[in-house]
């Protein structure tokens, strides 16, 4: 059952980032031209509901899909590790024209030329895994 609820969540998911226009290069191509607030509006309020949705769950008793209490660690706080790794991203998702997200997204709506990013992304997290420790913390 739980396999239906991420399938249908998923779903969900993708209908919404296409028809908000997330996952149009179009709209992606404004957004780091700083030429329409459209998509930084969508940004934001991801990031608003998200706090929103984080704060309810460590106040109130909500469990995950396996019946488990959410814990929330602490992330080591280092400023350039997330400085390179947010300009890595944003230079990947300028030149894909695509985030995570919205990849799979395009996929689904037809757009086969994705799939060369998102095979590149899952080499790239691969090399990641096998050179982790031998970078910079």
């Amino acid at each position: 059952m739980r396999t239906v609820s991420y399938l249908i969540i998923g779903i969900l998911f993708g209908i919404t980032m296409f028809k908000s226009e997330a996952a149009s290069w179009f709209r992606i191509y404004e957004m780091f031209k700083f030429e329409s607030f459209h998509m930084y509006g969508i940004i934001g309020s991801a990031l608003v509901l998200g706090i929103i949705v984080v704060q309810a769950i460590k106040l109130l008793p909500i469990k995950s899909f396996y019946g488990e209490k959410i814990n929330f660690s602490p992330k080591a706080k280092s400023f350039s590790r997330y400085m390179f790794g947010g300009i890595i991203f944003g230079l990947g998702w300028a030149l894909a024209g695509a985030c995570p997200g919205p990849m799979f997204t395009l996929v689904g709506a037809g757009f086969a030329p994705i799939l060369v990013v998102i095979v590149s992304s899952i080499l790239g997290t691969f090399l990641y895994g096998l050179l982790r420790n031998k970078l910079p913390h």
